[in-house]
């Protein structure tokens, strides 16, 4: 199997396989550059590896990236669809295309290891694996510190890229934090084909150390654009992995060097979502959450129309101002029993559809929308910026690990920063300590990051219990735990057939 560079000016596009099946085996192309070659490049011309860079970060949000033709299958957002989806607080509450209904609202594809929806996150986080294995080979290795500049930052992008990946795959393909489960081959050469399931303590050390060397390769970097990884969004990858297995004392000390860098503001009242004036001005103002230029935002991806993006987006499945699915007649829309849960006075609440007769109840109108909100949309090209990580969730980190660590007072603050910008008294928090504020700090996550693909991961990590509410279309009412099969993936049927190392584990 071969591991391939194509490059096109100075983008490149990446073409990896995930296992040794017949689509992996094909010859060479002359057209192609191996990864010797860019090693040989990239001893003088750094511009080689930043266009193979380029190409991981493209992959993010292309459609197909995670190998199958599916209107669900482009990138890391549209596995935050699924995680938000699997954790119940995103609703589909109508169903005229079937996107998601069968395979991830009702299950199936967790409990069915032959179903592409299994396979799509599997095939796409290796894929990024392989290609940043390429660009680490290219500079000489795991172990090596690049004497330029300008590859040491390529280098910490590239680790950073690759544990992020893992990160992701342990929280799909693990029910809970066990250090002891074999549950993922590792490969870290792009020689590397196929390989046993390791435990997951050796993917959480890989992914740690990726993540520490990356943050020292990225001092002193200045990105020109958001959706390259800096330090302080290798910080924030880093912190995920460490609250995923409880350790609150590093997710603390990470969070804080964030929060305390200045370089981001949380989304403010107006930017979180689209209000009516008081008064005689009757135009809206504010919301979208469509603008990476936005200053409480660390991660994302400025999206123009040379960007490809359609239809098949994320875009397309949420938004209702989108010309796609979500506007005409599937649905997703926030939990019934989670949007209960807001205060009275919480602006949040007005980020979602309220009029209860309207099929498109409880549908993000006023949260994420295409800016010039067009019912169902009049273009298939999308321009929308997407988010990947924004401070906020930084501050929430906090508080959970201040919280989890007994010290009430620290929590509080960093739980109240974001409050006050949310809710007109935040006071009742000052009354709440031990399981009581975790459990608050918990819900605001959810409430406030609905939708950004992260309520799995909070799911998973609070060890919570969901309830689904009124309006999903199957399991009303039903209490499903964090470690429950239906929640989590399979190795697909793809890699136990074409890697015997699995295969014989498997049997």
């Amino acid at each position: 199997m071969k591991n391939l560079l194509k490059l096109t000016g100075v983008a490149a596009i990446l073409l990896f396989g995930v296992s040794c099946s017949e689509d992996y085996l094909e010859k060479q192309p002359s057209e192609f550059l191996t990864a010797d070659q860019v090693e040989e490049a990239a001893k003088t011309n750094p511009a080689v590896l930043e266009g193979t860079l380029a190409g991981i970060y493209s992959l993010m949000f292309e459609s197909g990236s995670g190998g199958t033709t599916s209107h669900t299958d482009f990138g890391q957002k549209a596995y935050d669809i699924f995680g938000d989806m699997l954790s119940g607080d995103a609703a589909l509450s109508v169903s005229s295309f079937g996107w998601y209904r069968a395979d991830i609202t009702e299950f199936q594809a967790p409990l069915d290891f032959t179903r592409q929806t299994n396979y799509q996150p599997w095939r796409y986080y290796y894929r990024i694996i392989r290609s940043t294995n390429v660009v680490i080979a290219g500079l000489g290795g795991n172990d090596v510190t690049p004497e330029l500049e300008a590859n040491k930052y390529i280098m910490g992008q590239a680790k950073a890229l690759r544990a992020h990946s893992y990160f992701y795959l342990t929280q799909y393909y693990q029910n809970a934090y066990d250090p002891a489960q074999e549950i993922l081959p590792i490969y870290l050469d792009p020689a590397d084909e196929n390989g046993p399931k390791v435990a997951a303590s050796v993917i959480y050390d890989q992914i740690e150390k990726d993540l520490n060397d990356a943050i020292t390769l990225l001092d002193g970097f200045g990105r020109t654009a958001k959706n390259q990884v800096n330090q302080d969004v290798a910080k924030g990858i880093l912190a995920y992995v460490h609250a995923a297995k409880g350790e609150w004392q590093e997710v603390k000390t990470l969070t804080n060097d964030v929060i305390t860098s200045g370089a981001y503001s949380i989304v403010s009242r107006t930017e979180a979502v689209r209000m009516m004036h008081d008064g005689p001005d009757t135009e809206p103002y504010g919301g979208g959450f469509n603008d990476a230029n936005t200053s409480g935002w660390m991660w994302g991806v400025d999206i123009t129309s040379d960007s490809g993006v359609g239809l098949l987006s994320w875009w397309g499945q949420m938004d209702y101002f989108s010309y796609s699915y979500a506007g005409f007649g599937d649905n997703k829309a926030i939990d019934a029993g989670l949007y209960a849960q807001f205060k009275e006075g919480d602006i949040r609440k007005n980020q979602f559809n309220q009029t209860t007769t309207s099929s498109n109840y409880l549908q993000p109108f006023n949260k994420f929308f295409e800016e010039a909100r067009q019912p169902r949309g009049s273009s298939q090209v999308i321009t929308s910026d997407l988010i990947y990580m924004r401070v906020a969730e930084m501050y929430l980190l906090n508080a959970e690990a201040n919280a989890n660590l007994g010290m009430d007072l620290e929590a509080q603050t960093s739980l109240k920063a974001l409050l006050d910008l949310r809710v007109d008294d935040s006071s009742y928090i000052d009354g709440l300590s031990g399981a009581a504020l975790v459990s608050e700090v918990y819900l605001q996550t959810r409430l406030e990051l609905w939708g950004e693909g992260k309520s799995y991961l909070a799911l998973k990590r609070n060890k919570g219990t969901v309830v689904r509410g009124s309006n999903h279309l199957s399991f009303v009412g039903e209490s499903i735990r964090f470690d429950d099969e239906r929640l989590t993936f399979e190795i697909p049927e793809a890699e136990i057939l074409f890697n015997p190392f699995v295969s014989t584990q498997n049997n």
